[in-house]
């Protein structure tokens, strides 16, 4: 037998200011886009910002159903929409911020394992990182380099 040991890389930001100023607009917009979401159900607000590689600045947010499974998240949503309009163009970075009406969330709120494998499957294709910053209403944000630090044993083509 032999062991694996894998770890992820992420930088932390104490807040906005400490972000390079591309970064900053890209989570205002997720931070705006946020408030727009359909969450009834859950009372959980997620927005998400994508920058692509033409410049273009795609956004979504989570969309509920009373039927739970018919629902989608923020990041699917966004990445979703990028690759219907734009499926040339590759995916820069991703901005995510989430609020809840029933307290507040004051750290870094990561993407759920269905956004993880949604991504990483625009990362394979594209084949270079995406970088994702994501965070809560306020507080500290995290940087991952990669979906690949959030998501290391990733199931892509290469599987099936």
């Amino acid at each position: 037998m032999k062991e694996v040991q894998i770890t992820s890389t992420l930088h932390i930001f104490e807040n906005l200011n400490e972000l390079p100023n591309d970064v900053v607009f890209l989570m205002q917009k997720a931070i705006e886009v946020r408030g727009k979401a359909y969450a009834p159900y859950s009372n959980f607000n997620v927005g998400a910002a994508l920058l692509l590689d033409n410049g273009e600045v795609v956004t979504g947010n989570n969309q509920e159903n009373a039927s739970y499974p018919s629902g989608l998240c923020a990041e699917r949503t966004a990445i979703y929409y990028a690759g219907s309009q734009y499926p040339n163009a590759k995916v820069v970075k991703m901005a995510i911020s989430a609020t809840s009406k029933s307290k507040p969330t004051l750290s870094p709120i990561p993407p759920c394992g269905a956004c993880r494998q949604a991504i990483s499957e625009y990362e394979v294709k594209q084949e270079t990182p995406i970088e994702i910053y994501f965070m809560g209403e306020a507080g500290q944000i995290a940087k991952s380099a990669s979906l690949a630090n959030l998501l290391p044993f990733v199931f892509d083509k290469s599987a099936l």
